[in-house]
């Protein structure tokens, strides 16, 4: 992937910055347990502010200075959330909106959010409430060791896109709309389901237009970078994480998507550039 020479300040890097939280749950299948329901997810406030995922206990990180690498990751990030910038607010301004940048915050195991307590073991996730994207970056060696997705820079950009498309999604009020659904009482979990699936891939599609509009205007792509975004997404299908970590599928219990479908909608998004063409809902909950 090509860099460009842009750069956002609504990046907050609170890596070694030191501090204490509450680090719920523990152990490995905890954690993997964590990232099956949250990585690429949408609103985990729930499990959040509930501790839900088990006892907790207090923890400090010790203050100190970055990595060279760490810091390169720093740039890379400000990089593509001024890349997500850009390209959304052109995207807006075509249909006549204004489009409202989001924050992203770097942190390690554990930080404030608007939605309770991050956790390194959620996996990336976008916070509705404080409109921010937060990102442990350690995940990317879960991705790959566990869910056996190459990472390239790439793959953190889609990452990233997919986020950004669920601040998209907040904007634009779908995450309203799929929220009262969930509290309204009127709805099967089988039913809830599907929404939650149409909302996941809809921010895949948001993931493939970015690609598509962004390398348009910067020319940022190279070989390799479209596929390593599809291994990603495909490693990240409800069916081949169900099938790692239970042994057999059941499609009825998808909140994510298929491998299979992850990918179709990237590339829908990647393919037509066109937000218009991204009601996953319309194709989903028919």
């Amino acid at each position: 992937m090509k860099w460009t020479d842009d750069r956002s300040d609504n990046v907050d890097d609170r890596r070694g910055s030191g501090g204490s939280g509450a680090i719920v749950g523990g152990g490995l299948g905890t954690l993997i347990i964590a990232a099956i329901i949250f990585f690429l997810g949408g609103d985990p406030s729930s499990v959040l502010s509930s501790g839900s995922m088990g006892g907790s206990n207090s923890a400090r990180t010790e203050q100190r200075d970055l990595t060279p690498d760490e810091l390169k990751v720093r740039e890379f990030i400000k990089m593509i959330t001024a890349e997500n910038e850009e390209t959304w607010a052109k995207v807006f301004a075509e249909n006549n909106i204004q489009y409202q940048p989001a924050k992203v915050v770097l942190f390690e195991s554990t930080t404030h959010s608007g939605c309770g307590t991050a956790q390194a073991a959620m996996g990336p996730f976008y916070c509705p409430a404080d409109q921010t994207v937060y990102m442990d970056m350690s995940f990317f060696n879960e991705l790959q060791s566990k869910f056996g997705a190459k990472v390239t820079e790439f793959t953190i950009a889609y990452v990233m896109a997919h986020e950004m498309g669920h601040h998209v999604q907040n904007l634009l009020g779908v995450l309203d709309e799929t929220n009262r659904a969930r509290t309204s009482g009127n709805y099967s979990e089988e039913q809830l389901n599907r929404v939650s699936v149409a909302t996941e891939l809809q921010a895949d599609f948001y993931a493939g237009l970015w690609a598509k509009r962004t390398d348009s205007r910067e020319h940022i792509l190279e070989p390799g970078d479209i596929q390593s975004a599809i291994e990603a997404a495909e490693a990240v299908g409800d069916d081949n994480i169900q099938r790692r970590s239970q042994g057999y599928v059941n499609q009825e219990s998808f909140t994510h998507g298929s491998s299979a479908q992850r990918k179709e909608w990237f590339m829908n998004g990647y393919n037509s550039g066109d937000i218009r063409q991204g009601n996953t809902f319309e194709h989903l909950l028919k």
